[in-house]
């Protein structure tokens, strides 16, 4: 076989730094450069890294060498045949018949993998392969984005798992929802005798206890936990597979144990495999044997530290039962929120003062209202707010809301139960208590200025009537994220028939604004064929008395939550 190769065409040394061995091109490029002008580096080459840095750059002169070929016929034939060549001259000069048994057959296959079938139980081993082997391969390198095309990183570790002898993960947390894609294929691998290992802290409180419950069940398993997160903070993010043939794999990078952080975000994460670069592996598990090791790390046991576990989680998230705000820190809506409160602005210009806002639970209703009653308070200094809601809890945050992105500590007040307010300039009430006590109230209908009903949608209700007849605001927002009712009534008429800015879950789900949830089917076993039916639906008081008499239907949620194999799930 005859090869003319040109392997690399001229180059032109430019100012920088370099770190490559000097060939024959670079030093003649070197030679051209005059040292008056020129500050030019070198260093000797180590003799202990000399095999190392030696055998990459032939791999690269190499590769380069076999591209060549593959625009030959027969190519794959060629290669092998060149490739051989190369070994049997290292077998000759350095007089070792070893290096001889590197050499390549002539078929050019890649073995893949090696399964007993002696009691295999597997009915097609092929297809057992195939699902166990990752996409990405095991010998190179891998970057994954989070997006939706291209090979997705839950899909890729459930079969690192599978194919796993032995696997050792490091985060900062873990959630029931990140576990649960897993804990079928770690129930499976754990059950086969094979080791799992997980380090991981307290940090935030973001860890879900039922989490490691879940995990510490599992057999072959051992979890550490740091709780010492105030002086000691991991960040690391890391998920190594052992395996027996040393072909072992790693993924770096920026996702916890959580559903959105494996699947829809937009995390970055690097796999690393032994084949290609095994100093990144070998130092993994080294740094990974030295935290386990470490004394800051506690081994986890359900028996005595489940309480330690739930306590220092809780003391994280701190007790959250802080209405009041003794600081303030500057808040500015979202991009979404920003787009409604243009949205509400555009049909104020045009006419429209009633106003009905439909967004999803969680992308914050209230505290779009308190920036829009910002901006009409900022124009109109003694402005007067009624803010409705049919729930304690409901109007104690959404005056905590108000109060800091008004900057205030001091405005609005609770009119609830026997709690009354000072005055009613600034009203957080609840419409049990207006309607109670709405005809005793010596106000004009045109007293409140701008008036948000919450949960709008029981707008309908008796209740709420004699509010809306009551006042005639300059501004009335509603706030809901269901008004469509399933007894018919239409909320839209008292919103001039029409909604004014709206963002729905799926749209929010799309937008990544609200996490991705899940939803549970439980079979119910509660016979209902004795319970009366009348106008339509069962009688209310023959269910009540079926269902909570034992607690009956509590107490088969519980079971069937516990009991993995009877929880049918369907996943958003």
């Amino acid at each position: 076989m005859s090869l003319s190769l040109t392997l690399i065409l001229r180059i032109e040394m430019i100012e920088g730094i370099y770190e490559q061995l000097i060939n024959q091109l670079v030093a003649s490029e070197i030679t051209r450069l005059s040292e008056d002008d020129f500050y030019i580096d070198t260093t000797p080459l180590d003799k202990k890294e000399a095999a190392l840095i030696l055998s990459k750059y032939f791999s690269k002169v190499l590769h380069k060498a076999l591209s060549f070929v593959k625009e030959q016929d027969d190519a794959p034939r060629q290669q092998i045949d060149l490739a051989n060549k190369l070994i049997q001259l290292l077998a000759d000069e350095l007089k070792n018949q070893g290096i001889e048994k590197n050499l390549i057959q002539a078929e050019g296959k890649i073995l893949q993998a090696i399964f007993t079938k002696l009691n295999s139980p597997y009915s097609n081993i092929q297809n057992h392969i195939q699902s166990i082997f990752p996409a990405s391969g095991l010998c190179e390198s891998e970057l994954f984005t989070g997006n939706k095309s291209g090979i997705s990183l839950e899909s890729e570790i459930r079969k690192e798992i599978q194919s796993a002898d032995e696997i050792q993960w490091i985060v900062s947390f873990v959630k029931f929802s990140g576990v649960r894609i897993f804990l079928k294929d770690l129930q499976e691998h754990t059950a086969k005798g094979k080791k799992f290992k997980l380090l991981t802290t307290t940090y935030m409180g973001a860890t879900d206890a039922k989490a490691i419950e879940e995990l510490a069940g599992l057999p072959n398993t051992e979890i550490k936990i740091s709780y010492n997160t105030k002086q000691e903070r991991l960040h690391a993010k890391a998920y190594l597979f052992l395996r027996k043939t040393q072909f072992h794999t790693g993924y770096i990078g920026s996702s916890n144990i959580s559903r959105s952080a494996l699947t829809s975000g937009l995390e970055w994460n690097l796999k690393v495999t032994t084949q290609e670069i095994p100093h990144v592996i070998d130092k993994f598990q080294k740094t990974f044997e030295t935290y386990w090791n470490d004394n800051e790390f506690e081994t986890y046991e359900i028996a005595n530290q489940q309480d330690k576990l739930r306590n220092a989680i809780q003391e994280a998230k701190g007790s959250g039962n802080e209405s009041t705000i003794s600081t303030f820190f500057e808040i500015t809506p979202f991009t979404f929120q920003k787009e409604i409160l243009e949205r509400l602005e555009e049909e104020r210009e045009a006419g429209n003062y009633k106003n009905l806002v439909v967004a999803a639970t969680g992308t914050g209703k209230t505290v779009i209202s308190a920036f829009d009653f910002k901006r009409f308070y900022s124009s109109n200094p003694g402005a007067k707010l009624l803010f409705v809601a049919h729930r304690e809890e409901i109007l104690r945050q959404s005056l905590a809301t108000y109060r800091h992105i008004l900057r205030d500590q001091n405005f609005g007040e609770l009119w609830l139960g026997n709690t009354q307010p000072r005055n009613y300039n600034h009203v957080f009430a609840s419409v049990q208590t207006l309607a109670n006590r709405i005809d005793q109230l010596k106000l004009t209908p045109d007293f409140y200025d701008f008036i948000v009903i919450d949960e709008v949608h029981h707008i309908p209700a008796k209740s709420y009537r004699p509010v809306l007849a009551s006042f005639s605001p300059k501004i009335l927002l509603g706030l809901t994220a269901t008004p469509e009712r399933m007894d018919g009534e239409d909320i839209l008429l008292d919103f001039s028939n029409s909604i004014s800015s709206e963002i729905r879950l799926p749209e929010a789900l799309n937008r990544k604004l609200l996490c991705p949830f899940q939803y549970f089917g439980l079979s119910d076993s509660v016979d209902l064929t004795k319970v009366s039916w009348r106008k339509g639906k069962y009688d209310v008081g023959e269910l009540e008395k079926i269902y909570t008499e034992t607690d009956r239907r509590v107490l088969d949620i519980l079971n069937n939550c516990e009991n993995e194999n009877r929880v049918n799930e369907v996943g958003i």
